[in-house]
């Protein structure tokens, strides 16, 4: 077979990784020009939720019809078939976006497990610039960007919760690491409550809420401070809280 007879395959796509909005805001205003327009290029996304997927890809000014484009879910529980499923386009030579629900993808996100099978199986991973809440929140804290944890959801019920406070605010003071926590929005003012009464007055805590639109709000104070402090506005609106002991 001569060499003008041979099929070559197609160079392999990119898992291309696309922060979007933490809230309402012009495109313009939380990603770099040549990141849009990566992303408007794409045509096969792996998301957490469809829905919210559609619509930040209209805030993006996807100039494609959404109905026809390749968007699907990554389901929880995803076993490596349905991951390398949702990688096919990127190994037959188109790239793959990701993209999160807020934020940055994979960052405190499921969409890990996709880019550590992505790098498994031999494709480039690209991650893109954007806006991360975590990091954000960290920047304009003043507390120590040296050393820091991200925990997630802390436990639900009072009394789990407020001694995981406990330890956390221990290991801060013994570590000086900075300890980042968030909770879901219709249940912030519990937690910002149980800060106040469960750490110590000298305890410095950041609440950082609405990053990066009109509402946002930034604020960091001791506990004994914050206890004189009216209380910010937290019912069910998108919050980190972060203490140094």
């Amino acid at each position: 077979m001569t060499s003008a007879n041979k099929q070559t395959s197609p160079a392999p796509g990119a898992l291309i990784l696309i922060p979007v909005a933490l809230g309402e805001a012009p495109w313009q205003d939380f990603l770099p020009a040549t990141v849009q327009h990566r992303a408007a290029g794409i045509r096969h996304f792996v998301v957490e939720t469809a829905r919210a997927a559609r619509a930040h890809l209209k805030q993006l000014d996807f100039p494609s019809v959404l109905r026809d484009t390749d968007i699907r879910e990554l389901a929880a529980d995803a076993d490596q078939t349905a991951l390398d499923t949702l990688l096919a386009p990127a190994l037959a030579g188109e790239d793959v976006g990701l993209m999160s629900d807020a934020g940055c993808p994979a960052v405190a996100d499921p969409g890990a497990r996709l880019v550590a099978r992505a790098h498994e199986i031999g494709l480039k991973v690209v991650p893109q610039v954007g806006p991360s809440s975590i990091l954000l929140a960290l920047m304009g804290s003043g507390l120590n960007g040296q050393s820091f944890a991200f925990h997630g959801y802390l436990p639900v019920e009072e009394a789990p919760r407020d001694k995981q406070l406990r330890a956390l605010e221990a290991e801060s003071q013994h570590l000086q690491r900075t300890q980042i926590f968030i909770e879901t929005p219709y249940r912030n003012e519990r937690l910002f409550a149980a800060l106040l009464r469960v750490c110590q007055p000298r305890t410095r805590l950041t609440v950082a809420r609405d990053l990066t639109t009109a509402d946002e709000y930034l604020h960091t104070r001791s506990i004994a401070d914050w206890r004189h402090t009216p209380t910010p506005a937290l019912a069910k609106r998108p919050a980190l809280f972060l203490l140094l002991g």
